[in-house]
């Protein structure tokens, strides 16, 4: 574990600019991840009531 420790020190805590930066790129990726995937998890829990699956029914294209 005191390998893990230290490369990890190292690696991003050693220097305060490379670990505000990876604390804030770690942020930003969790947070498009957790959207995405709380947009999929909803999107399949209502499936066929949302208004972009029942839009056909609805509107007729004027490109007709």
């Amino acid at each position: 574990m005191s390998g893990f420790a230290n490369a990890f020190y190292n690696t991003l805590v050693k220097r305060n600019s490379v670990y505000v930066t990876s604390i804030f790129a770690g942020a930003f990726a969790f947070s498009i991840g957790f959207d995405v995937g709380l947009t999929s998890l909803w999107d399949n829990w209502n499936k066929g009531k949302q208004w972009k699956d029942i839009r056909a029914k609805y509107v007729q294209d004027s490109d007709e």
